[in-house]
């Protein structure tokens, strides 16, 4: 019987449905959180057959001790994962000092947590990416933008999300951003006037997709995070061709093995010299993770399937049986608590009472990105999604 160690499994709410799958799929699943156990989900509980509760995920020393302890209890570990974008560099850790070779290790961290690193690797699968500059001074960021013009895009090398990213358009909102910037490394990149698309994946141990979707998304989360918008974002009903090239040759380029990947990419809006023509496909970045939130849910939605029982299947039998039974658009919006809308909650819920799959709060800790309510529902044609969106966001003032 496999050993999974799966950290932090109760965050985001969701992510416990990993657990129950590897357990139904016979898998020895062994917890380690911070959370106390008798706080966790009952689904969760049911599926870890043993949990290790930690003062702080953040000490190291304390999350060694406990992938220490399950092996001295359960025998050697065959996977460390989280699937949290946040514990990346951590689970590379864990699986570096433990020996372990069922995913990523600390010398591959580079080129999936710094931007900059990532540039090369999409240059290697043969897709374009933005120019950049690494920030150093006010000369040093002056040259690179007389080079490329105004405006630019500011973001920490190595971040989660769009935290501390922002658009500079001039030399006054440079200087802020000098005077203000956090003591990271930042790297500066020409502003691509794109639409963000995703390569939604679960890949087997040959780097193989068994499972392929994809989403699409209506507003930026720098602007959502910097400005308060409403998200709204869609899984494609089906995922276009030029997307699925870019994904598949993203994953192999970059060595993504056993994994669920979303891998970003941007479809130019326009000609741009410097990256291509209108339509074509430009590297944004690569999250070696699920995508977030309630994707995992919304790719369900789409395609008539279970992720979670896919990704489980891959880490027990590298492949999957698991059949997608549908083709939808499974469309998502957040609103905010202080925003005014032209339809009120039960009045857009009572419209597409037939359409709509999920709606609620979201977790506080994911309301920068997201918003403070969601609403998710599927449909058969781009139109009535398209109304849908209108419906959901449109102003009330």
């Amino acid at each position: 019987m496999k050993n999974f160690i799966f950290i932090s499994p109760n965050f985001p709410v969701n992510y416990w449905q990993f657990c129950d799958r590897l357990a139904k799929n016979g898998i020895n699943v062994l917890g380690i959180g911070d959370c106390p156990y008798d706080e966790l989900d009952n689904g969760l509980k049911k599926a870890l057959k043993e949990y290790y509760k930690v003062g702080n995920l953040e000490n190291y020393d304390e999350v060694y001790r406990a992938v220490a302890f399950l092996t001295f209890r359960h025998g050697r570990i065959d996977w460390i994962e989280s699937n949290n974008e946040y514990w990346l560099e951590r689970d590379a850790r864990l699986r570096t000092d433990f020996n372990l070779n069922t995913g990523f290790k600390l010398e591959d961290m580079p080129r999936i947590k710094y931007k900059s690193k990532m540039k090369e690797y999409y240059r290697q699968a043969g897709i374009p990416a933005a120019r950049y500059h690494m920030v150093d001074d006010r000369k040093g960021c002056l040259s690179f933008i007389a080079e490329i013009g105004y405006p630019v895009i500011v973001k920490p090398d190595n971040g989660v999300g769009a935290n501390h990213t922002c658009r500079i358009s001039c030399d006054e909102e440079l200087d802020h951003f000098l005077e203000t910037k956090l003591p990271v490394s930042y790297i500066m990149e020409e502003c691509v006037n794109g639409q963000i698309c995703s390569y939604d994946a679960i890949v087997d141990s040959q780097g193989n997709p068994i499972f392929e979707s994809g989403n699409v998304t209506g507003t930026s989360i720098m602007d959502i995070v910097n400005e308060g918008m409403d998200s709204h974002y869609y899984i494609e009903k089906e995922l276009p061709e030029e997307v699925r090239q870019a994904g598949r040759k993203t994953v192999k380029s970059f060595g993504a093995k056993s994994r669920f990947v979303h891998l970003e990419f941007f479809r130019l809006l326009e000609d741009q010299a410097s990256l291509g023509k209108k339509g074509d496909i430009v590297a944004l970045e690569v999250n070696m993770r699920p995508s977030g939130g309630y994707s995992p849910e919304m790719l369900n939605y789409a395609n008539g399937t279970d992720v979670y029982k896919i990704w489980a299947d891959m880490i027990a039998y590298d492949s999957t049986q698991y059949p997608q039974m549908g083709h939808y658009y499974c469309a998502f919006v957040g609103r905010r608590d202080y925003g005014s809308y032209a339809m009120d909650d039960n009045s857009l819920i009572g419209k597409y009472a037939l359409e709509m799959c999920q709606c609620g709060r979201i977790p506080d800790a994911l309301s920068g990105a997201m918003g403070n309510r969601m609403f998710i529902a599927k449909f058969d044609s781009y139109d009535m999604m398209e109304e849908f969106f209108e419906d959901a966001m449109r102003s009330g003032c």
